[in-house]
């Protein structure tokens, strides 16, 4: 799909404010309602929009600490890399998982409540992926940028 610069802009508004009315979007774009409602879901269809959801406060719902958990396998062959991303995917506090160049295989972002919290999610959870060698963690002391909207040119 194509995308011109009227999509750009409610691909911009959308990610600023998905709850948007069609009525303001359309007006914030300068297009008429109808048209503005074919677009966007054109780009639904082509899954340029690829859902919509609710951006939640993790401090207000008691998971205030994000852990950067770099994971390394015993091998990297493509029976072990499908049954780690098979699991990793049943736990609840991973947020985020990368494949990764470089000194370690996975990346992930892990949401708890405290240190404590990952001690149990460790335990319970990390060292019992499949193939999984060597663990290292880092908690952040503070989030200094966080985006949520992608800088669509």
């Amino acid at each position: 799909m194509k995308i011109d610069s009227t999509d750009h802009a409610i691909l911009e508004a959308l990610q600023e404010r998905a709850r948007i009315s069609n009525v303001e979007l359309a007006d914030r774009v300068h297009l008429s309602e109808s048209a503005c409602l074919r677009r966007v879901r054109a780009l639904e269809e082509a899954g340029v929009i690829a859902g919509y959801s609710a951006m939640v406060d993790p401090v207000r719902v008691g998971l205030p600490s994000a852990v950067f958990v770099q994971l390394t396998l015993q091998r990297q062959d493509q029976t072990d890399l499908d049954a780690f991303e098979e699991a990793v995917q049943n736990i609840p506090e991973v947020m985020e998982c990368y494949l990764m160049t470089g000194e370690f295989d996975y990346l992930l972002r892990i949401v708890v409540s405290d240190a404590s919290d990952y001690e149990r999610v460790h335990r319970q959870h990390l060292t019992r992926l499949p193939g999984v060698a060597r663990v290292q963690s880092s908690f952040t002391l503070r989030t200094v940028r966080k985006a949520n909207v992608l800088p669509i040119r």
